[in-house]
């Protein structure tokens, strides 16, 4: 019996992959990738030559009963992403789940991943947070924006640029204009920045300013009146 691997792969900075990740991607039978393009510019980088086939979100369904399959009969497997740690808003579930009903071990390396940068450094409460991803593009969007209004724990999403003011937006409605949001884009990379402020002020920030990259938004969590009063 083999096993699968699910390997992190730097965000943007290259000198993030890990000494243990590199090993790792050199010794397998067979790397999964999301795209064999982006993941053969990293492979070259670091002198891998495994094998790559293409696993993503369009095929993952019909590719995973061979994946399991071959590791049944010894095959070693890595999955990797384009970017960032697998199944976190990436292909990786489906194939892990299945892994797990068939008695596979799987072995998750730690590395990078973009949210937990983003988190640390807003400054915002993270002894408890959720993770919300991408949020509904139009069915379920408003419902879950009711019910995030009520969240209490600080929240972390994944807005991709082009939509940024309108979400920015949509906080200032379902949030209110006050409400604390850090933003952290292109994480890692040469032209990194992290803008904090109230809805109202990293909306207007962005609304002058066009963002690009990668981002991540850590939202505050609803104060109770309760706790208003106490920290007064």
């Amino acid at each position: 019996m083999g096993k699968l691997y699910l390997v992190p792969t730097p965000i943007g900075n290259l000198e993030d992959m890990t000494f243990r990740a590199i090993r790792v991607l050199k010794e397998v039978d067979l790397i999964l990738a999301e795209d064999t393009r982006t993941s053969g510019k990293l492979l070259k980088h670091f002198e891998i030559s495994t094998h790559m086939h293409s696993h993503h979100m369009h095929n993952e369904h019909k590719t995973i009963e061979n994946i399991i399959k071959r590791i049944q009969t010894g095959e070693n497997i890595a999955l990797i992403s384009d970017a960032g740690t697998p199944a976190i808003s990436d292909p990786g579930f489906l194939l892990t789940r299945a892994c797990v009903e068939n008695n596979i071990e799987v072995d998750c390396l730690p590395g990078a991943t973009a949210f937990v940068p983003a988190l640390v450094n807003s400054g915002f409460p993270n002894d408890k947070f959720i993770f919300e991803g991408f949020l509904p593009e139009k069915k379920g969007r408003q419902t879950r924006y009711l019910a995030l209004a009520e969240e209490t724990r600080t929240m972390i999403l994944y807005v991709s640029p082009h939509k940024l003011v309108k979400t920015l937006a949509e906080f200032v409605q379902y949030f209110g204009a006050e409400r604390p949001v850090s933003v952290s884009r292109e994480i890692s990379k040469l032209h990194e920045e992290t803008i904090r402020g109230t809805a109202e002020e990293v909306l207007k920030h962005f609304e002058t300013k066009p963002p690009k990259g990668e981002i991540v938004v850590i939202v505050g969590g609803k104060i109770s009146v309760k706790e208003k009063k106490e920290d007064k």
